[in-house]
């Protein structure tokens, strides 16, 4: 039998997601028209023999964490639970504190899914190709190609081309080391907490001869990249299974619209029923757009490429949506115009307006290229990225927003420009 860990992380993490993460844990943030983390479970459940999903992160377990868990298990018929650690411990310590729990019932393997990734998730490959290396003692890496200038950003696998081993693998290096960088997704078998373990003992040597360590560090914080693969590469143990389908990482809002497009994309294969048609007396769709059946869009609207309409949103006449997430409850008024932008939970876009962001997509031209996770300033100025409206936002009737990010329960009373509206 299988698991499946997915790494939630918690609430001091996602600061690069603000304003959104205030109102909606990171993990439940809406992508494609359901929550982030719904994509991993309906990977992991599509593996044969798959027994349970955990969850584990450092969130105080609140009702909208209770309610997904509760909605997820319903529609998956898997156990899903929610496992809370007392302090965040890393993408190691989490799973080594909770060993006992991945452990129980005796899984010859399991999955760990780190939650901001965005991927086809081919587990059941990963799988086939751990059986095929019949080494029940080693550990798969899901790798994927980055270019040269972009993979200093990620964990850098140098695999040996014909056995797949995984000879080096750096951190975030500061020269070049390889273009297979690391998507965060791996298959273990239960034998990862001997190496882990050996971690946390090195840990608790090295912080009983430190006398002054003011006891903020942990021997339990332990991070799977840098303490546990950099030791196992070279040694026969760890290997890379090299993906060609879509992947990238959800660290920033404005990666999100563009995760979004990506899971769009592969709907028309994996959930048709997901996709908004073009219907006689209904909105013009142009591309893939995901409505949610709750909400409530006048004919002659415009929608898509790539929007994602949430539940209750209310979208008025000749409104214009594109490259967009539009969270519930909003209400875009007649003739609004919303171009790569994020618009909050209960936001009102008054009539004639205008909401525009700059997209920080992947070079196009350059088929291995991933996402910036740009820095909000750089040379002292706002770079220009999407627009973000917080939750409960209202933009005045005939007022242009442009790259700004506007935090949450804001009345505007002007036009804004790359600001951030405090």
């Amino acid at each position: 039998m299988l698991k499946a860990v997915v790494l939630i992380g918690g609430p001091q993490k996602g600061t690069r997601f603000r304003p959104l993460s205030f109102e909606v844990p990171k993990p439940l943030f809406p992508v494609a028209g359901v929550p982030m983390i719904q994509h991993h479970i309906e990977a992991c459940t599509k593996v044969p023999n798959m027994k349970e999903i955990l969850l584990i992160g450092f969130y105080q377990p609140n009702e909208a964490l209770s309610r997904f868990l509760v909605s997820a298990q319903q529609e998956f018929k898997i156990p899903i639970r929610y496992l809370q650690e007392y302090a965040a411990l890393g993408t190691g310590g989490g799973i080594y504190h909770f060993r006992d729990q991945i452990l129980l019932g005796n899984p010859e393997a399991f999955f760990v899914l780190n939650a901001d990734v965005c991927s086809e998730f081919p587990l059941g490959e990963m799988l086939s190709f751990h059986r095929r290396l019949g080494n029940p003692d080693s550990f798969l890496m899901l790798g994927t190609t980055a270019n040269r200038k972009q993979s200093l950003n990620y964990g850098c696998i140098v695999a040996n081309t014909e056995t797949h081993e995984v000879l080096h693998y750096v951190e975030k290096p500061s020269t070049f080391v390889s273009e297979l960088i690391n998507c965060g997704i791996y298959l273990f078998t239960p034998a990862i907490f001997h190496h882990i373990g050996t971690v946390f003992q090195r840990n608790q040597q090295e912080l009983l001869l430190e006398e002054n360590t003011n006891g903020w560090q942990r021997a339990e914080a332990i991070r799977l990249e840098q303490d546990v693969f950099t030791a196992l590469a070279g040694q026969g143990r760890l290997f890379a299974y090299k993906t060609e389908g879509f992947w990238s990482q959800i660290k920033s809002a404005g990666s999100a619209i563009y995760a979004s497009r990506l899971y769009l994309s592969c709907y028309s294969q994996c959930h048709p029923e997901r996709l908004a048609q073009n219907q006689p007396g209904g909105p013009t769709i142009r591309g893939n757009v995901y409505i949610h059946p709750a909400a409530s869009v006048d004919a002659s609207a415009v929608l898509g490429p790539n929007v994602s309409i949430g539940k209750g949103v209310t979208i008025g006449a000749g409104v214009r949506v594109r490259e967009s997430i539009i969270l519930h409850g909003a209400s875009l008024q007649d003739h609004t115009c919303v171009l790569n932008s994020i618009v909050g939970w209960d936001s009102t876009i008054g009539r004639w307006a205008r909401v525009e962001g700059t997209p920080s997509d992947p070079n196009p031209n350059d088929p291995y290229a991933k996402i910036d996770s740009e820095t909000l300033f750089r040379d002292g100025r706002l770079t220009p990225s999407i627009t973000i409206l917080g939750c409960n936002v209202t933009i005045p009737a005939e007022v242009v927003i442009l790259n700004s990010i506007v935090l949450p329960h804001k009345e505007l009373s002007r036009s804004f420009k790359n600001q951030i509206i405090l």
